[in-house]
């Protein structure tokens, strides 16, 4: 069924109000199956984006490129869609669109034919002077074919003056700045970029001889690879001929990796500095019952996000750990158009509660973030609603009053509840017996074991605080509305 942007965008305000996940990337060199070693890693990737998926191979003398709106399984599994990709070299994509409309021509990766050879790309991140650049861009000749910043970075090494391809590669990476990692693929090399803070993930695997690029190490794990290390901010990984060369041509920075990859977008398996994010998960609830502890029956994760955290929760302060909400995983995110009937009934689509283990039971309800409240209001009066006697709300994280700029797609400020209101109108708009939020030396207790501004580094947590590692330089309403006037064809250009 195909469903119009009108309805996509209903869609997106009916899903669960948490912050969306990136984009997920991955590439391998020098394998006989490049494509369905990419279409597997893309599958454990999926949790990063289920807009749309895209895989890129080079056969040795053409590239070849298939690309498709939904999810990998729903298409890279058939053998006759493999076959069109053959080569030992590909790279591939996972979408949740952070800028530009959800359609056919902006998934990823992107291909190009420039005088120097082809070129693939596949970003994760967003770029916060696209803007900026693209104006300058169409100002001096360049056409865009997509609304996507990714494209951006194509046109710059297109219009570099270097005479090889590396050098052209550095001298459009001085031009951008935001978050994002990159891999790149041309007809003799596998890429890999991570930006000067660190701010998206990019790891290093090895099968055999074949080299990876990948978002996170679930994808290497899918397909039995070996995890190396992680690219380090601010470093290039250059893979030609079998053999793995890194560059360094930014200035050193302080390493600022994104929190939410700890707290939440990263797969419970996936390592992170050497633990499972799991692991990660756990401790945040942990430090969240030596804060926060308070009586009651048992406590309560708000499903999948929540568990985790709750485990640890319950494990510090010696409380039952039960399952008082249970989701339904088949719930896709094209169910129905969701009409006034349907988004009345709001989060029971997804969650319903267990009612003989709730009734009259004092409950502590765990998530790991509060962004509109919503729908933490929903379940709430959900719990209410079967009978619970107290619902006391933790979130393991502290309160999210600012919006970001690097890929994750989420409200603006004065959509965001902890922006608008104090902890008790928080309280008081969700209707639970009390709220209680990690706090922000807490948040670092549990992921370094260390305080904020130590020496240990520095999270990218401007969520909390409003410091932001790169100031943006475009204004993000004008980027909204760039990208309506694109899809509408009422450039100003």
């Amino acid at each position: 069924m195909k469903i119009s942007l009108i309805q996509k965008k209903k869609l997106k305000k009916f899903n669960l109000d948490k912050l969306r996940e990136e984009c997920g990337i991955f590439g391998i060199s020098n394998h006989e199956d490049a494509s369905a070693m990419v279409a597997l890693g893309l599958h454990a990737l999926q949790h990063r984006g289920q807009e749309g998926c895209g895989i890129v191979s080079y056969d040795g003398k053409n590239y070849h490129s298939e690309k498709r709106q939904g999810l990998v399984g729903d298409h890279f599994t058939e053998s006759k869609i493999l076959e069109k990709l053959p080569g030992k070299f590909a790279i591939g994509h996972n979408r949740y669109s952070t800028t530009g409309e959800t359609s056919l021509r902006n998934i990823q990766p992107f291909f190009a034919d420039l005088h120097i050879g082809g070129l693939s790309v596949a970003h994760n991140g967003n770029l916060t002077n696209a803007l900026s650049l693209r104006n300058t861009l169409v100002k001096e000749g360049a056409i865009f074919r997509t609304t996507s910043d990714t494209e951006t970075i194509v046109q710059l090494i297109a219009k570099s003056n270097r005479k090889k391809f590396v050098d052209k590669l550095i001298d459009a990476l001085f031009q951008i700045q935001g978050g994002y990692s990159l891999v790149l693929m041309t007809n003799k090399k596998l890429v890999g970029v991570r930006d000067p803070f660190g701010i998206r993930p990019l790891i290093i695997g090895k099968l055999n001889d074949s080299y990876i690029l990948a978002s996170e190490t679930c994808a290497l794990d899918i397909i039995g690879a070996s995890f190396i290390r992680e690219v380090e901010n601010g470093e290039i990984i250059i893979i030609e001929n079998k053999v793995l060369k890194s560059i360094r041509p930014f200035p050193k920075q302080k390493s600022r990796p994104c929190v939410f990859e700890y707290i939440y977008f990263a797969r419970p398996d996936s390592l992170i500095n050497g633990l499972c994010a799991y692991e990660y998960r756990k401790k945040l609830g942990i430090q969240l019952a030596k804060e926060t502890d308070i009586k009651a029956d048992f406590v309560v994760p708000v499903p999948d996000s929540g568990v985790p955290a709750a485990l640890g929760y319950a494990e510090q302060s010696n409380k039952k750990f039960e399952l008082g909400l249970i989701r339904n995983h088949y719930v896709g995110r094209t169910f129905i158009e969701p009409t006034q009937n349907i988004r009345s009934l709001g989060v029971k689509l997804k969650l319903s509660s267990t009612k003989t283990i709730v009734k009259n039971k004092s409950i502590i309800l765990i998530d790991d973030s509060l962004v509109r409240g919503t729908t933490c209001s929903k379940i709430v009066k959900m719990l209410y609603e079967s009978g619970a006697k107290e619902v006391h709300v933790r979130i393991a994280c502290p309160e999210i009053k600012y919006p970001d700029f690097y890929g994750v797609d989420m409200p603006t400020k004065e959509e965001l509840l902890a922006h608008q209101k104090s902890n008790q109108e928080m309280c008081d708009h969700i209707k639970a017996k009390s709220l209680k939020f990690l706090s922000l030396s807490g948040l670092y207790e549990a992921l370094i074991d260390g305080k904020r501004n130590s020496s240990y580094p520095q999270f990218c947590d401007h969520y909390f605080t409003g410091e932001y590692p790169i100031k943006p330089q475009d204004n993000l309403s004008n980027i909204r509305l760039k990208q309506l006037s694109l899809l509408s064809g009422k450039s100003n250009n």
